[in-house]
């Protein structure tokens, strides 16, 4: 049950981000185990017989690991089969991919011409750096995820690096050719970047979250980054005692994931109660009710103690 559970709760969190930017009315989900479940040993074999050795490790992602003597597993190799079926049971007729996906997007075409299918057409987008500028990793904290808050997805943009801006507005905004034209020249000619990134802002949390969305992330940036206010709506968290270790009242706001990830914030100086920054994570805060507690530059929590 907990497993079904578990399927079904990914499923909810899968259409809403698909509901964002396409009508969930218009399109259908499928778990691809629908079809590869069914699949038997020898047709995998057929599968795999239409691809070479050579032509897996010459991907340039797979020829980088191999050269760093780095391990790259057997299931690996099936992985473009899997993907190339998928092509081939919905009987595809176009498959969008990043360019880190053209051998698989080029699997689905052979795949469906051995199935006597036409082959499908692929269009392959750039990838997206990350806030950071390397690869998007939920790991590294450096991603921008579509259910994001007005305010988090806002926040997030204004903290991107300056060079990312132009491939912002190009990859993930509706805006012009001729305005992007105008963007890089007055970036080039000395523009404050901060000025160019609050449109970028705007534009992005405007596609998710629509004009008043957009608006609202722009007003909580200003008052809390700007204006340096805490915001008037923070969520409230019910605590039973009224003094705590400041790594034990993180975790129990939910403020942090565990104490040790706790205590990299203190050290950091990421971590404020009623505005003042906590240094020592062996701090014990008392006094508990109505305070606030703020974690990084985006989250906050007001304390209540229960009677």
């Amino acid at each position: 049950m907990l497993k079904q559970e578990i399927v079904e709760r990914n499923m909810k969190t899968y259409l809403d981000q698909a509901g964002r930017i396409l009508d969930t009315k218009k399109f259908e989900f499928h778990h691809n185990s629908e079809w590869l479940a069914k699949l038997n040993y020898r047709e995998i074999g057929e599968q795999a017989d239409l691809f070479s050795v050579a032509e897996f490790i010459g991907r340039e992602n797979i020829k980088k690991r191999l050269s760093e003597r780095k391990r790259v597993s057997l299931r690996e190799m099936l992985y473009p089969l899997m993907q190339g079926y998928d092509s081939v049971a919905i009987r595809a007729d176009v498959e969008l991919g990043g360019t880190d996906q053209r051998f698989n997007l080029l699997a689905g075409r052979r795949m469906q011409e051995h199935f006597n299918q036409a082959a499908q057409d692929i269009l392959m987008n750039d990838l997206i750096a990350g806030l950071d500028g390397r690869k998007m990793s939920s790991s590294w904290g450096n991603v921008i995820n579509i259910l994001d808050s007005p305010e988090e997805m806002f926040g997030k943009i204004m903290s991107m690096r300056d060079d990312l801006i132009l491939p912002y507005f190009i990859h993930c905004t509706r805006v012009s050719l001729d305005r992007l034209e105008i963007f890089k020249k007055e970036l080039k000619a000395g523009k404050n970047p901060k000025e160019v990134k609050e449109e970028l802002a705007f534009e992005i949390t405007k596609m998710y979250w629509q004009e008043k969305g957009a608006q609202k992330g722009k007003s909580y940036f200003q008052l809390v980054f700007q204006d340096k206010k805490i915001p008037e709506q923070i969520p409230e968290i019910v605590l039973k005692v009224s003094q705590l270790n400041i790594l034990d009242l993180l975790v129990q706001t939910k403020l942090c994931a565990s104490k040790s990830e706790a205590r990299d914030m203190v050290e950091q100086g990421a971590v404020k109660i009623d505005q003042a920054a906590i240094s020592d994570w062996q701090m014990i805060v008392s006094g508990l009710n109505n305070k606030i507690v703020q974690m990084g530059k985006r989250r906050f929590c007001r304390i209540k103690i229960k009677k």
